[in-house]
């Protein structure tokens, strides 16, 4: 089914299952996300959270299902995927990574133009001012010439969101982007994540902090076992929870004394 139409989502998932070896880390995902939307993925350790993410941006290839972006690529995995097919995933989404993945020996200007000029050709003046516009939103201008080693990890890690921005993707993907900061450095990551919902970005987010999936999403999916056990609005999910999986998961990360 095509999804060349403007009332189309901008992202179909179906049927999505991985396998690693023996380990069948997705079994089968939907996923939807329409234009502007924000989805929230919550669930367990090892439920096959980042395998969808990282399946989405084509760093992983999945067994069997299809990834439908509006006005492509629609890929079915039923069939081989070569390396034109996982760029073509990449130039629809920017990924940012829960440990930063930032270029140790560039610059924060050099680890934002890297991608526009490399991969979309953007001419280098052009790249360095949007670069340094972006910068200047996330408070890092400053530190434009600073290398990663300098930083804070929250620092590091509005670096590696202003390097997804620059490549001005349809859509963004954060694979726990907190999970690796010291808990007074979470706030100003998430603030940044909350201003980019305010202005409308598609985006799909991996997260354990329940509060901000609570604030943002327009809908949260619950995974574990390498399936959606549930999904529905924020309210529903974190008030009124129809399956007992989900309530029981909730209740050990907001009373985890219990």
């Amino acid at each position: 089914m095509s999804l060349n139409n403007e009332d189309a989502p901008l992202l179909d998932v179906r049927g999505l299952h991985k396998s690693f070896g023996d380990n069948e880390v997705l079994k089968s995902i939907d996923l939807t996300v329409k234009r502007g939307e924000v989805v929230t993925i919550i669930g367990p350790s090892g439920s096959g959270k980042t395998t969808v993410l990282r399946s989405l941006n084509g760093l992983e290839t999945p067994d069997g299902g299809e990834i439908l972006f509006a006005g492509g690529p629609e890929l079915d995995f039923q069939y081989p995927i070569g390396n034109e097919h996982r760029y073509a995933l990449r130039n629809r989404s920017a990924m940012v990574f829960q440990s930063y993945n930032l270029f140790p020996n560039k610059t924060v200007l050099q680890n934002v133009t890297e991608g526009p000029i490399r991969v979309k050709k953007v001419p280098r003046e052009q790249a360095v001012a949007d670069a340094e516009v972006l910068l200047e939103r996330v408070g890092l201008l400053e530190k434009r010439d600073s290398y990663p080693f300098e930083l804070s990890g929250g620092q590091q890690q509005r670096v590696g969101i202003v390097r997804a921005l620059a490549l001005k993707p349809d859509l963004l993907l954060f694979d726990e982007p907190t999970s690796a900061l010291d808990p007074e450095l979470v706030g100003e990551v998430l603030q940044v994540i909350k201003e980019l919902a305010e202005e409308g970005w598609t985006m799909v987010v991996v997260t354990h902090e329940l509060s901000f999936a609570r604030q943002v999403a327009d809908e949260v999916l619950f995974i574990d076992g390498g399936v959606v056990v549930e999904r529905g609005a924020p309210e529903q999910i974190f008030t009124k929870p129809a399956e007992a999986r989900t309530a029981q998961f909730l209740d050990r990360l907001l009373n985890p004394l219990h």
